[in-house]
């Protein structure tokens, strides 16, 4: 028995009334709900609008249970014991008559063991049913589901056409991992195209699964696939994050549990704004060869009461399913700080926090959080006690020798030789700048000769420099106290 079947059967065991299944996978969750029915011996009934209440694997349809009143008020007064599945009731539980028959027969459970089994993409039970109910999430396929997936279509392709699959062991493991939290239905599906193109498992199918990845993360508007990823040679500094990251690399692209090591969760990249931390976070993402996708929780955030929390496990869920993968939350304080902050947001915040929370904690996919801030003193407790993320880096502003790699780099993206350039004297003159104000004195600097018709120079970027008070100057107090707060409670990113 499976882990998913074994936990399913445990919550009817357990007698709740009403269970309550928020999944994508009505198949494969309703495959599995035979499959408990008949080991623990239960009648089992579907209902939905279109067929009303029939018996399962009989398809006998009970007359007039098709509207979903009509369907709980036979299930009321009926004595059959069993499981009655309900899929997508989520619109009709809004109805109070239609809660307060849910409700009878819960309660009547002990007299007559009928258990009311809530299948739906999204579901949310009205509170006062929430007490007499249990939830199940049905995890997405893992690797060994997979492979054996792949097994499965590999054996019919054979009996089909009499050759054997080929293929690279490579594109084998990378296949797997990709494929690993994706919907059941949509790993077969690419697992068919896969196999019956060209009889092969191929790189090229690798690129057919992240491109198809990447259009599901579009369409649902809740995450951003970001295309526009870097590598450790464009970003100025950070050492210690580099090592840092490097070490932990084969556990993240590889088989952490083979290795014989826990899978890295995240980290905290905290510090002064235009200091790298975006670009860090693509980076780290660009490096490693793992798609990034980020979250905003701009757009999450809704005014009916519990969507926004509902949006949150819905983006959490699709992170999972382009797994292995590098999430990333950007000013992540912005998100979790509405009660904080001293106004009323109704706690949403809090209840978003506590769902976010709840996820770091128990996620098994290999999703990778890097989190970005920029005021620590909107950051919850909770997220910064150890043990949420992996470690809390500190991104200072950039020292002299770190300046001048990153003036190197922006002068090299511009197609401008650094050897051409006083880099020692751009440094220096650049103290207190922050990596992106370095990178707009370069950029001004170019406007700059283009209209005066003359090649940059090294004088062209000194004006610049000279012409702009850098942050460190304009919230010279805010960023002191935030380069004391760093300093015995993060590592530093350099």
């Amino acid at each position: 028995m499976s882990d998913n079947l074994k936990d399913f059967t445990l919550i009817i065991n357990s007698r709740f009334p009403i269970v309550e299944v928020e999944t994508g996978e009505e198949v494969r969750m309703m495959k599995m709900l035979e499959r408990a029915a008949n080991l623990g011996g239960w009648p089992l009934f579907v209902w939905s609008i279109a067929d009303g209440i029939r018996r399962v694997p009989r398809t006998d349809v009970i007359t007039q249970t098709y509207e979903f009143r009509d369907a709980l008020r036979h299930i009321d007064k009926t004595p059959q014991n069993g499981v009655y599945a309900m899929l997508d009731a989520q619109p009709y539980l809004e109805d109070p008559v239609n809660v307060r028959l849910i409700k009878e027969i819960a309660q009547e459970y002990f007299r007559t063991a009928r258990t009311l089994v809530f299948v739906s993409r999204s579901m949310d039970l009205p509170s006062d049913l929430g007490r007499m109910s249990a939830r199940f999430c049905l995890p997405l396929p893992d690797s060994n589901l997979i492979r054996e997936m792949i097994k499965e279509e590999a054996q019919v392709w054979q009996q089909d056409t009499g050759q054997s699959l080929k293929g690279q062991q490579e594109a084998l493991d990378l296949l797997v991992q990709h494929l690993a939290g994706m919907a059941e239905d949509d790993a077969r599906r690419l697992i068919r195209h896969a196999i019956r193109d060209d009889g092969a498992i191929t790189l090229d199918d690798i690129g057919r699964v992240l491109k198809f990845k990447r259009e599901s993360v579009a369409d649902s508007g809740l995450l951003d696939f970001e295309i526009d990823t870097s590598n450790f040679a464009e970003v100025g500094g950070l050492a210690n994050l580099k090592r840092w990251l490097e070490l932990r690399r084969p556990a993240v692209t590889g088989d952490a549990e083979k290795l014989g090591v826990e899978a890295p969760k995240g980290v905290l990249l905290l510090g002064v704004q235009g200091s790298g931390k975006s670009l860090a976070a693509k980076a780290i993402a660009g490096s490693w060869g793992l798609p990034l996708v980020r979250l905003d929780f701009a757009v999450l955030y809704n005014k009916f009461h519990g969507e926004t929390e509902r949006n949150l496990r819905e983006s959490l869920k699709q992170a999972e399913a382009m797994s292995p993968c590098v999430l990333w939350i950007d000013e992540i304080e912005k998100g979790l700080a509405g009660d904080a902050s001293g106004g009323s947001d109704t706690g949403t915040s809090r209840r978003v926090l506590g769902t976010l929370l709840t996820w770091m904690a128990e996620r098994k996919a290999r999703v990778f959080l890097v989190a970005t801030a920029n005021d620590v003193s909107q950051l919850p407790p909770e997220l910064m006690r150890k043990g949420r993320m992996d470690e809390i880096f500190f991104v200072d502003l950039p020292a002299a020798g770190v300046r001048a790699e990153i003036f190197r780099i922006h002068l090299k993206k511009r197609k401008l030789d650094p050897t051409q350039f006083d880099i020692a004297q751009l440094a220096q003159a650049a103290e207190g700048f922050a990596g992106a104000e370095i990178e707009q004195s370069v950029v001004s600097a170019v406007y700059e000769a283009m209209a005066a018709k003359e090649p940059i120079a090294t004088t062209h970027i000194l004006g610049e420099l000279a012409r702009t008070k850098p942050l460190s100057v304009v919230m010279a107090e805010k960023i002191d106290w935030l380069r004391q707060w760093a300093a015995e409670r993060t590592v530093r990113a350099d």
